[in-house]
């Protein structure tokens, strides 16, 4: 990376309320959704499928059934528009992207339970 843009990124404001979470947890994720001149808290509820990039740039994919329709969303880790994280279940999972998870459905779709 260009120092110039390692010098930004590492300038930039990184949030410190992010809890610990990895792919498999169950996450509730905050965010701000703006509707005209309202802005209210919205919350999206699923599984981690996966974590990627490092510092500013760094994002992470939900999945959560939706009336038997699956809904993936994409979110930056320190962006603004989220409110905030809330870790609800830790799951065992032997890979860090889970992408097999979009080909499984009803019980074979779950997740066991990790300790912390």
């Amino acid at each position: 990376m260009h120092p110039t843009v390692a010098k930004i990124h590492n300038d930039a404001a990184q949030r410190t309320d992010i809890p610990e979470f990895r792919a498999g947890d169950t996450i509730s994720v905050d965010f701000k959704v703006i509707e005209g001149s309202k802005e209210r808290v919205q919350t999206f509820t699923g599984v981690v499928i996966q974590r990627r990039g490092a510092g500013v740039s760094a994002t992470f994919t939900v999945r959560k059934m939706s009336s038997n329709v699956a809904v993936e969303r994409i979110f930056p880790l320190h962006s603004p528009r989220i409110a905030g994280i809330k870790v609800s279940r830790l799951g065992k999972v032997r890979r860090a992207r889970i992408f097999y998870m979009r080909d499984l459905t009803g019980k074979a779709s779950r997740i066991k339970e990790r300790e912390a």
